[in-house]
C-alpha cells in the first residue's frame, strides 16, 4: 500500500506564541496531552467528510501531519478536500503550525483505537508496552483478538481500555508465546507486515 500525500504551505500569519520547552513547564505529559486535543479537535471537523483519521503529528520545521484512511482507498482527491477544510479549521482555532500535510497510512499505520485492535486481528503489528515485561518493551507478533469481542467496536478515537487482547510472538526459535494486554499497557502500537523483496505483503 503506497501512501499519497497532499501537502499546503501557510504563509505569515498572527498566531499565538509558542512557549519554549523547558523554560515555563512545559513535560512531555503537557506536549501529549495538547496533542491528544489537537487529535480530537481533527477528528470532530472531519466528522462531516467520509474519511477516518488515523494520526496527527507534528515534525520538523512546523509540518503538522496529518493521517487519513478510507474503506475503499484514499485519493488525491480526498487529502485535497481534507487539507482545504482543516486549514480553515486551524486557522479559526490558532493552531500553530507552517505547512500542512495529509495523506494516506503506509504499510505500518499506527493503531490507536479499540475499533483499529479488532479491525486488524490476526494481522501482524508491533507494540511498545509502558512497562517492560522480561526486560523489553517492544513485541512484533500476530495480534489475536478476545474471544467475546464486541460485535460492533465504536468507530471513535476514544481509548477504550476494557478489552485483553494477546499478542503471539516467537520468543526463541519454535517458541511461540502469548503476550495478554490492554490499550492503557502500550505506549504506541502499529501494523508490522513481513515484506519481501518486491515490497509485497507476506
Amino acid at each position: 500500500m503506497q501512501p499519497i500525500f497532499f501537502g499546503r504551505w501557510v504563509g505569515p500569519r498572527q498566531q499565538a506564541p509558542v512557549r519554549a520547552a523547558g523554560r515555563q513547564g512545559r513535560d512531555t505529559g503537557q506536549i501529549l496531552e495538547r496533542m491528544a486535543d489537537l487529535f480530537a479537535l481533527t477528528e470532530e471537523a472531519l466528522a462531516g467528510i467520509d474519511v477516518e483519521l488515523v494520526d496527527v503529528e507534528r515534525a520538523a520545521m512546523g509540518l503538522l501531519r496529518v493521517t487519513i484512511d478510507k474503506a475503499d482507498g484514499v485519493r488525491i482527491e480526498d487529502c485535497e478536500q481534507v487539507s482545504k477544510h482543516l486549514s480553515r479549521v486551524y486557522e479559526v482555532e490558532n493552531i500553530d503550525y507552517k505547512r500542512l500535510e495529509v495523506g494516506s497510512p503506509g504499510v505500518d499505520r499506527p493503531l490507536r483505537t479499540q475499533a483499529e485492535f479488532l479491525r486488524f486481528a490476526g494481522e501482524r503489528i508491533e507494540i511498545k508496552l509502558r512497562d517492560a515485561v522480561d526486560g523489553r518493551k517492544v513485541f512484533n507478533g500476530t495480534l489475536r483478538a478476545p474471544e467475546e469481542a464486541p460485535a460492533d467496536a465504536p468507530a471513535d478515537a476514544s481509548r477504550v481500555t476494557s478489552i485483553t487482547f494477546a499478542l503471539e510472538f516467537e520468543a526463541k526459535k519454535n517458541d511461540i508465546q502469548v503476550l495478554s494486554f490492554t490499550l492503557d499497557d502500550i505506549e504506541r502500537a502499529k501494523l508490522d507486515p513481513v515484506l519481501d523483496f518486491k515490497g509485497k505483503k507476506r
